[in-house]
């Protein structure tokens, strides 16, 4: 591991004044960052810990919910209004890593943890745009069971790995930000990026700017909500496939929807496509079919991961045909 200087910060404008130092990188639960310096992917000189900020879970004056950056997962997950309103959300971390790594790590840690992609990991024998700009990428033709299926580029196949982001994109999440230029707020589905000829870039933040918040809006169709993981195993492994979905029923139509996939492209996937094919129409097990099959119909599968568009589709129509009581 490279030589590298600790500070915590104690408030925000600290913390903007100690990030600015070279190579400087902010510090949450390091659950992903400190692995990957262990492994040399990561070459901080600098570690500014954040954890001391932004700790709390408060109600807004419009009814939704903002989340300090430095919340612990496992706090989040069960705090009662997320469980009661957003449980979604509190099913999206539990449904992550060990009950040891949800206590360590932070929600704006987790936001910004890297592919768990094994090509980016295996900095010896593996060649990686994402690792090292311009080198290639040995997914693309290799063992690529994992990757994505959507949104992907001819620089980068690798998957975001974050479960609670996949809920957030599904509530409409806004980011707040902090830099030393001043503060803005980031619809959390414009954070992340896709990769295109840059997937060493990754989000749209600012260099040194940091994650303050995450806020929830009042959502009322939030608490009719759910999360679904498909993974190999049955805990502590990244998703095949995941979604996170919200749906209200009137009268036997849709009249809103929240749809999020998870373990299919660079970013936390929001399912655009399928929420508009479903809005103000019938509440059906064909209409769900065709949501899903209009959200996939611009997949592109790898060699070894063509079965992740149809366990998607199964996936999509099963927790739909769930959340409105259609049979299935």
């Amino acid at each position: 591991m490279t030589p590298f200087t600790f500070a915590r910060a104690t408030a925000t404008d600290e913390a903007l004044r100690l990030a600015a130092a070279p190579d400087a990188r902010y510090l949450g639960g390091g659950t992903n960052l400190v692995d990957l310096m262990r492994e040399t992917i990561e070459r901080p000189a600098a570690l500014v810990d954040v954890t001391a900020l932004s700790t709390t879970i408060e109600e807004t004056e419009r009814g939704g919910l903002r989340i300090g950056a430095g919340v612990r997962n496992g706090t989040l997950a069960a705090h009662p209004i997320v469980r009661s309103r957003y449980p979604m959300l509190s099913r999206a971390i539990l449904a992550g890593a060990s009950a040891q790594i949800r206590n360590m790590a932070t929600i704006g840690g987790n936001l910004l943890q890297r592919t768990r992609c094994t090509y980016f990991y295996d900095v010896e024998g593996s060649r990686c745009n994402k690792r090292q700009p311009g080198q290639g990428c040995d997914a693309i033709h290799g063992f690529n069971r994992i990757h994505a299926i959507l949104g992907a580029s001819s620089a980068c196949v690798a998957t975001h790995p974050s479960d609670m982001a996949v809920a957030l994109a599904a509530l409409d999440a806004t980011v707040h930000l902090a830099a030393p230029g001043g503060t803005r707020t980031l619809p959390l589905t414009e954070l992340h990026r896709l990769p295109g000829d840059h997937p060493e870039i990754e989000t749209l933040l600012e260099p040194g700017e940091l994650i303050t918040a995450i806020e929830l809006p009042a959502l009322p169709l939030a608490a009719h909500s759910t999360y679904r993981k498909v993974r190999d195993r049955a805990s502590y492994a990244f998703a095949l496939i995941s979604v996170a979905a919200a749906i209200e029923v009137r009268d036997g139509r849709v009249a809103d929807v929240r749809l999020a996939l998870g373990g299919v492209a660079h970013k936390p996937w929001r399912a655009t496509q399928a929420e508009a094919a479903l809005r103000g129409g019938p509440a059906t097990r064909a209409a769900f079919e065709a949501a899903a099959a209009a959200e996939l119909a611009a997949a592109q599968p790898l060699r070894d991961n063509g079965f992740k568009i149809e366990l998607a589709r199964r996936t999509i129509v099963a927790v739909l045909a769930d959340l409105a009581g259609v049979d299935s």
